[in-house]
């Protein structure tokens, strides 16, 4: 997620994102990509509701690692919100 789009920014549209309705939508990982860097950047992207945040340049192998993660954070996440509504 691009942090300076035009129009919604990339906190705007996290924030909405977790605001979906869905559960499974709503919990999609957000990466943030920034050329600001500093602590207080990444902290930002963290309290948004964004999964991790990566300064610019892009380190790919970095992204790479992170959209693993992601992709196991996301499966970890559908199991359990299924065993909830299975329980319902």
């Amino acid at each position: 997620m691009d942090i300076q789009m035009p129009v919604m920014d990339g906190y705007a549209a996290t924030r909405a994102i977790r605001a979906l309705p869905d559960p499974l939508r709503a919990s999609l990982p957000i990466i943030a990509v920034s050329a600001n860097a500093f602590s207080e950047d990444r902290k930002r992207s963290l309290e948004c509701g964004m999964d991790a945040h990566l300064p610019k340049p892009l380190d790919v192998h970095r992204l790479q690692s992170l959209i693993g993660e992601g992709r196991s954070l996301r499966y970890a996440r559908r199991a359990t919100l299924v065993a909830l509504f299975c329980r319902a």
